[in-house]
């Protein structure tokens, strides 16, 4: 399959502070203003917007723009200014990068990010087929990178999964779409609201007084990873057959009362301990970023 090309990273093994300090606001004023930039295609529709590839036109720099217009609802405007919040706080080469925010008198809001070439996992799956073990150690390798960034300054995403995690043409593997994170404003915060994806939300998201919900939101991250890397394995989402929709209930019913979903037994030990550990339902008992950064499986794949 034509997909990764193998690059061995320096594995950031961040230490995860109790009480972490948050990243100070870049200066709010960009270089780049709306009338710099040209419209080049569409690269795709959702919740409420439109994503563009744009090119700059004096520097023929190209860059991704969402834009929510503003006769959207206003959860979906609100999506994009925390969007913005969130990536502007970030510096870090795991995590797509931010170039600016815009808004208009007509209400439209618009963010300008770098620009993934390749697209997303989501779209990588199905166009290429389910990734090797090797290759999935170097999206769990880059992923666990920026999720440990993330976390050692009080930000949880809350939406990882295949269409979320972008590639570019050096076929790096970076987070995005930051619409429903949370900036942990203290270190007891609860994170337990309905947001994001429900087939990739954890078991403390559905019943926090179960499975240690109470404890912190970071490691509701790492079970949507573990998901996810499940799935680029396997090729359809772990906790259905092949083909079938997901639904709320059976989601529900499965992720809280069910067992965590194992890999087939043609995979490596180290595979299937390491998405073993990122599927602990007990969420205080699952491990963190940085832990999982040290597993065998990213040491020997």
């Amino acid at each position: 399959m034509p997909l990764v090309r193998q690059r061995r990273h320096l594995n950031l093994r961040l230490p995860e502070p109790s009480v972490p300090k948050p990243l100070p606001l870049p200066p709010s004023s960009t270089a780049i203003a709306p009338a710099d930039l040209e419209k080049l295609q569409v690269l795709g529709h959702g919740n409420g917007g439109t994503v563009y590839k744009v090119r700059h036109k004096r520097t023929g720099a190209v860059y991704a723009l969402k834009v929510v217009h503003g006769d959207t609802d206003g959860a979906s405007r609100q999506e994009v200014r925390r969007e913005m919040e969130i990536l502007q706080r970030t510096e870090s080469p795991h995590v797509v990068e931010y170039h600016g925010f815009f808004e208009k008198p007509s209400g439209d809001v618009a963010i300008l990010m770098e620009y993934m070439e390749v697209g997303t996992l989501e779209t990588l799956l199905k166009s290429s087929g389910t990734f090797s073990e090797p290759q999935v150690a170097s999206v769990a390798r880059e992923v666990l990178s920026g999720l440990s960034y993330l976390h050692a300054h009080k930000i949880i995403h809350r939406d990882i999964k295949p269409s979320n995690l972008l590639v570019n043409r050096k076929m790096e593997v970076k987070i995005g779409d930051f619409g429903v994170s949370k900036v942990m404003c203290r270190t007891l915060d609860a994170c337990n609201s309905y947001v994001g994806t429900c087939a990739y939300m954890s078991p403390e998201r559905f019943d926090p007084d179960s499975y240690g919900g109470n404890y912190n939101g970071y490691a509701s991250d790492i079970w949507s990873l573990g998901l996810t890397l499940f799935e680029l394995y396997v090729g359809h989402f772990p906790f259905l057959p092949m083909g079938q929709s997901p639904d709320w209930p059976t989601l529900m019913c499965a992720i809280c009362f069910g067992d965590p979903p194992t890999l087939p037994q043609t995979a490596s030990q180290h595979f299937r301990s390491f998405i073993s550990s990122c599927l602990i339902k007990d969420s205080t008992q699952r491990w963190t970023a940085s832990q999982l950064l040290s597993h065998p499986f990213l040491a020997t794949t």
